[in-house]
């Protein structure tokens, strides 16, 4: 027998006085509700009631037993009120974790709005361009970037990703403006090292497509760290338009081959499966969705 219906049927009998009430109200027959008991007692090896044609009335041991299983009782109640209680209304901490420039340049500036609506949530957000494991590292969501493994996890299609090429008016005035892809490998470089391959850009124009084999100048796990070295004129950067685009509109980088622009690069909301998702989740998706979705 399950020994905790065990407990809450003995805790019935005793506030209820009997086990014809405790049977009642646990829909089951006075003789099952006997046997919960009965199994209790073989299992602390000590006789929890006294039996008399009268009365039920509890020994010196189930006294001693029946406070504990009322405790125990009441610490499932509120366990169970919690859980509905957060399935009632969004609260609680969601742990999100994003790429470092999209979640720089544009989420964290965007849950400003979500937290202002939703009072009772707090976001903690980690900022990472590796892969992160959701379920390893206790995270609810993420933002992925590029082609997503199979796996269990829902994915959600957000706007695609977008990269150009820039550099600064000073290179520009120095080392020259490249008329087409082939002009690349001369220049200075700046390669983000989680790009793909080492000294590698895929460029394409309607139906071409060009390689540009290069050896990184600069090549760093950081794309903040790349555009603060080409506007310091040190070369030419590929990034995305989230992290270089108040740049190019200000002047202060100079957009190269506009014709000319990397694949997109498809970008997912996921987060684990789930046959009922929090509503702290559920509201955060819908929030994402509403303000990046395709």
């Amino acid at each position: 027998m399950d020994r905790l219906t065990s407990m809450a049927v003995f805790v019935r009998v005793v506030e209820l006085g009997g086990f014809a009430a405790a049977a009642k109200e646990a829909e089951m027959s006075p003789a099952m509700a006997a046997k919960h008991v009965v199994a209790l007692e073989t299992r602390l090896g000590a006789r929890l009631l006294h039996r008399s044609t009268r009365r039920r009335s509890l020994t010196e041991v189930g006294h001693l037993y029946f406070e504990h299983c009322k405790s125990l009782m009441a610490a499932v109640a509120a366990a169970e009120s919690s859980v509905s209680a957060l399935r009632a209304a969004p609260r609680g901490t969601l742990r999100v974790t994003a790429p470092v420039s999209f979640g720089t340049q544009r989420l964290a500036p965007a849950l400003s709005e979500f937290l202002q609506k939703y009072p009772d949530v707090t976001v903690e957000l980690m900022l990472s361009d590796r892969v992160v494991d959701l379920i390893e590292e206790g995270f609810e969501v993420a933002v992925r970037i590029g082609r997503l493994a199979d796996s269990q996890l829902v994915a959600r299609p957000l706007r695609p990703y977008r990269s150009v090429l820039c550099a600064s008016p000073d290179y520009i005035r120095r080392r020259g403006r490249p008329r087409s892809p082939a002009d690349l490998p001369a220049h200075d470089c700046l390669e983000f090292s989680f790009a793909g391959p080492r000294g590698r850009w895929r460029l394409s124009r309607g139906g071409d497509e060009h390689i540009v084999r290069f050896i990184p100048r600069l090549r760093a796990n950081n794309g903040d760290a790349l555009r603060q070295a080409a506007l310091a004129g040190l070369g030419i950067l590929l990034q995305p338009e989230v992290l270089i685009g108040n740049d190019v509109a200000t002047g202060r980088l100079t957009r190269l081959l506009p014709a000319w622009s990397p694949p997109e690069r498809p970008m997912h909301l996921i987060y684990i499966r789930d046959r009922q998702a929090t509503p702290k989740l559920q509201a955060f998706v819908s929030f994402m969705l509403r303000q990046f979705g395709p």
